[in-house]
């Protein structure tokens, strides 16, 4: 069954060949009737790999600041972002340095037999759940800091991990959360992430047809989609900690009236 999802108008994005999955969140409707502003509020993928052509586009986008939410792990793979002219890099790891080190490594030189047994059977999906659930949790301290900063100074922003899919997407959704957007279009925009031109690219050594063979692909599937059962495990886990998202603003990330209010001032239409 096809859901309904809001109508969000779309916004224009720069062409990017070196970074995936950017894109402005402005335009998505919050539930009293508002905006969030154009150019206020980007997300994507690292930027470790961008183009002189893209450096030029982003530095045309008047960033604030940069908030990167890799580990040392994502930044040895993938290098460190490139430095935009007057705009402050931020780096907010939302897993520890060396958590997940292991797992990446098999999941880019297993073979057939090993991947099965640390993904098959429900596994990958389940470990996207728990990471989910853990960051919601966990990382109250972190997603506090970076509204904090939205609220104060730190606009333009733009939010990025290694694919810009989950803990970017994560760090996205609960500033939303925080202005008021409408949950379905928050939901419609973290799914764009799952669009072709916009998905993390699969490091497996082995690139063969055997390497990377479909039963391989649809083992790794979970780990790389976007998907709805994930944010809903994040929103499930608000509603087990705190009750309510209004409770996890102002209990777990410390966001009191007057700081919601300077945030919404600072994303939204008026």
């Amino acid at each position: 069954m096809t859901q309904q999802l809001p109508d969000v108008p779309p916004t224009a994005e720069p062409e990017l060949t070196g970074v995936r999955n950017f894109r402005d969140v402005g335009g998505l409707p919050t539930v009293d009737g508002r905006r969030v502003r154009d150019g206020v509020l980007f997300r994507s993928g690292h930027l470790a790999h961008a183009t002189a052509e893209d450096a030029v586009l982003l530095a045309s986008l008047g960033l604030h600041t940069v908030f990167d939410f890799r580990n040392a792990a994502d930044q040895a793979l993938e290098g460190p972002d490139i430095e935009l002219p007057g705009v402050r890099n931020v780096n907010i790891p939302l897993t520890d340095p060396a958590d997940g080190a292991e797992f990446w490594r098999m999941v880019r030189d297993g073979d057939i037999e090993q991947l099965r047994d640390l993904l098959g059977d429900g596994k990958a999906a389940a470990r996207m759940r728990y990471a989910y659930r853990s960051i919601v949790a966990d990382r109250t301290a972190e997603h506090s800091r970076v509204l904090h900063a939205l609220a104060e100074d730190s606009v333009p922003a733009l939010m990025h991990c290694a694919a810009g899919k989950d803990r970017a997407g994560l760090s996205v959704a609960v500033a939303l959360l925080a202005v008021g957007v409408e949950r379905d279009a928050i939901e419609a925009d973290y799914l764009k992430s799952n669009d072709p031109r916009r998905r993390y690219k699969v490091h497996r050594s082995d690139s063969s047809p055997t390497g990377m063979s479909p039963e391989v692909m649809e083992l790794l599937a979970p780990l790389f989609d976007a998907r709805v059962e994930y944010l809903a495990t994040a929103y499930e886990t608000i509603e087990e900690h705190w009750g309510s998202t209004k409770r996890y603003l102002s209990e777990g990330l410390s966001l009191d009236g007057a700081t919601r209010e300077r945030l919404r001032h600072r994303l939204l239409t008026d």
